[in-house]
């Protein structure tokens, strides 16, 4: 059968003069992760599944690069302080380390995130206009017109705020993952090398422990913070699905 689903067609295959050509209503509803990949990929092309990689590459980087050596350096102190003046703390220490490393890394990086998942979230015009890029969508977030495809007429009037849109519900969400995955991965790890590696600990025991722990820790966090998952990017696309509507 013919496939008609285009970004910009009319949902509910409502024939509506000069608002482009309608679909059915099956082209807005996903019936599983499959099915995501299998209409995207048939409306909008396969190369549209990798959109927004570059603002996760450049997302990466900094929220490593500071979330990963701020945990170390605060594991290790609270660690170093809890034997000396307060025992009880040291199992919180991986928790308390987790939550503040991550909070950091999440207010530096937050407008990158917001770029990132309004890319991801990008509807093609029935014009065909080229995606905006990373930089393009960040200005277009400061813009009140949302003029990305003019960057030199943009008119910063809502304030440079607004590149942190959504970073309370980022914050609930990646705080709440890091203290949960830390919390379960610092001792899974231990009681695994315990039993796998005894006193003849060699690389492949150590990874398979490491790959382990870091599988249940992930799994755990992950279903506990889902729904601030969900939260957290419908709370970032919502400003720029309003102006496109």
């Amino acid at each position: 059968s013919d496939f008609r689903c285009y970004p910009w067609c009319n949902p509910g295959g409502l024939k509506l003069s000069g608002l482009g050509p309608s679909c059915s209503p099956e082209c807005f509803q996903y019936r599983g992760t499959m099915d995501v990949f299998s209409k995207i990929a048939r409306q909008e092309g396969i190369f549209r599944l990798w959109r927004g990689t570059a603002a996760s590459l450049a997302l990466a980087v900094p929220t490593v690069g500071i979330y990963l050596p701020s945990y170390d350096l605060l594991r290790n102190w609270i660690e170093e302080y809890s034997d000396h003046s307060y025992p009880k703390l040291r199992p919180y220490a991986p928790l308390i380390a987790g939550s503040i490393a991550r909070s950091l890394a999440c207010i530096t990086c937050s407008p990158i995130e917001l770029a990132r998942t309004r890319m991801q979230a990008f509807k093609q015009s029935s014009g065909g206009a080229k995606p905006p890029g990373m930089w393009k969508t960040m200005l277009g977030v400061l813009s009140s017109r949302q003029s990305i495809s003019h960057p030199e007429n943009l008119q910063t009037t809502r304030g440079y705020h607004l590149l942190w849109t959504g970073m309370g519900a980022q914050l609930a969400r990646d705080v709440p993952f890091s203290a949960i995955c830390w919390m379960v991965l610092e001792p899974t790890r231990r009681h695994l090398l315990g039993l796998l590696a005894g006193e003849q600990s060699n690389a492949a025991v150590i990874m398979g422990a490491n790959f382990s722990a870091g599988f249940i820790a992930g799994v755990i966090s992950s279903g506990a913070t889902c729904p601030l998952d969900v939260a957290k990017t419908r709370r970032q696309i919502e400003a720029s699905r309003a102006l496109d509507c």
